[in-house]
């Protein structure tokens, strides 16, 4: 009889041994995810995206957190292309971090699936209030959160975060750099 081959259930001390190598090391549940480094593009989205969000969540005095900032939950240990939490002194104790209200991931042809996939059950068993899936191919954003089916957005998308008085709107197109 035909056995699969024992699939390795990483940790947390195996991932953290690994080389800083310009790769980005996440573990999702034991399952090791290996991305090469973020190309210009990439990059270019997340920092319009960033420049959008960040006067709205600082007057509700929240910050955005960028890439080298992880979210670890229950031995699994991500670092989201970008992240909105309240601000809070815990020190290098990223376990202690409150959860974020938003988590953004970038596509890109390596990290599709998992984005997709691990990362949005991961997200939502956190507790992130909503998670968005920025696609450069098809210019869009998706939106996910727990409590409604998901919202692709292809012109305006619209963020309402709970104690907000009013919503963040984004032109698609501005995240794109096509405004």
């Amino acid at each position: 009889m035909l056995m699969a081959p024992a699939t390795k259930v990483w940790t947390l001390e195996e991932l953290h041994s690994l080389p800083d190598d310009g790769n980005k090391y996440e573990l999702v549940r034991g399952e090791l995810f290996v991305t090469p480094p973020a190309g210009n593009e990439h990059e270019t989205i997340g920092s319009r995206l960033s420049r959008l969000i960040d006067p709205y969540v600082a007057r509700m005095g929240l910050l955005v957190f960028h890439p080298r900032a992880v979210i670890r939950f229950e031995g699994s240990e991500v670092e989201p292309d970008l992240f909105v939490r309240a601000m809070k002194r815990i020190g290098n104790a990223w376990e202690k971090a409150p959860v974020p209200i938003l988590v953004v991931e970038v596509l890109s042809p390596a990290t599709r699936r998992r984005d997709f996939n691990q990362k949005r059950q991961f997200y939502l068993d956190v507790g992130v209030e909503e998670y968005w899936i920025v696609d450069p191919e098809r210019r869009t954003i998706t939106s996910i959160r727990r409590d409604r089916a998901d919202a692709t957005a292809h012109d305006r998308l619209s963020w309402f975060p709970a104690g907000a008085s009013a919503a963040l709107e984004i032109m698609v197109a501005e995240v794109f750099g096509e405004v």
